[in-house]
């Protein structure tokens, strides 16, 4: 019979410092939420670059038009409200 070896757990380093698009498109979102209220109150943004590049009652083409427009690089989409966002469970 062979015997069994047991190798250490690897070691996962925690992300850089540095955030992905996404994550600097969300803040620019929730930085600009303010003023997408007065424009843009119960639609879904997209955010490329710090800036609302799309907007629209339908998510997904509102996506599309913003791909199209932008290539297909890290976005976010946002439904502008004016109440905080629900708490997700997962």
């Amino acid at each position: 019979m062979s015997e069994v070896e047991t190798l250490p757990a690897p070691l996962i380093q925690p992300p850089s410092g540095s955030d992905g698009k996404w994550e600097r498109e969300y803040r620019e979102f929730l930085r600009l939420r303010a003023s997408l209220v007065n424009t843009c109150l119960g639609k879904y943004v997209a955010i490329h670059e710090g800036k609302g590049v799309e907007s629209g009652e339908d998510q997904v083409s509102v996506a599309l038009r913003a791909y199209t427009k932008c290539g297909y690089v890290p976005l976010y989409v946002g439904l502008v409200s004016d109440a905080p966002a629900a708490p997700l469970r997962v």
